[in-house]
């Protein structure tokens, strides 16, 4: 059975999280969820509210982990999941995550964004050259990481499918799988 590794921290976005973590299982695969150390990691939800400027942020569900970035054997994974929220902007700085996050790159592997998770790639320079869509707001900040970045649901492009955030589910979900199934099925043949 293929395995997704799901990368994230307190803060992630519920739905981005939570959407991704369920299609995988829907479409076969296993999937571990992992963070800095073994405690659930806990999940916000963002809603827009039109007397904010931005996005409003409450505690949602605790999500459980797997295992922790350092004890991450990337040779057992299939794909990379990085949800939105405000947790990418600080798992980057991780080694563990650069060092799980350039594994699946370097391998042409599958990898999943939503939302805010292009800003973990992003960092280290692998979005150079690549399309990819992201929660509005970051675009300045993937542009200047060298992406192109497509305003769209569901942007494929090679192995990386990425979406703008949880409205996006519907396409991104289907896109992510058929990508995932891609790298699956012709990695069996």
């Amino acid at each position: 059975m293929p395995r997704a590794l799901l990368l994230t921290g307190d803060a992630a976005e519920e739905l981005d999280t939570m959407y991704p973590y369920y299609r995988v299982q829907e479409g076969g695969w296993d999937v571990d969820v992992s963070s800095r150390t073994m405690r659930d990691v806990q999940l916000v939800i963002h809603e827009f509210d039109p007397n904010s400027d931005a996005y409003v942020e409450k505690n949602g569900r605790k999500l459980p982990v797997d295992v922790p970035w350092a004890e991450v054997d990337v040779e057992r994974y299939d794909a990379l999941i990085i949800p939105g929220g405000r947790a990418p902007e600080w798992i980057r700085v991780d080694a563990d995550v650069r060092r799980i996050t350039e594994h699946f790159f370097a391998r042409n592997l599958p990898i999943a964004l939503v939302c805010h998770g292009a800003q973990v790639p992003a960092v280290y320079g692998l979005l150079k050259g690549r399309k990819t869509a992201c929660f509005p707001p970051i675009t300045g900040d993937m542009e200047n990481a060298g992406a192109t970045v497509i305003d769209a649901p569901d942007v494929v492009d090679g192995n990386l499918v990425s979406c703008r955030g949880w409205p996006d589910m519907p396409q991104f979900g289907r896109a992510m799988m058929e990508v995932f199934s891609k790298s699956v099925n012709s990695a069996s043949t």
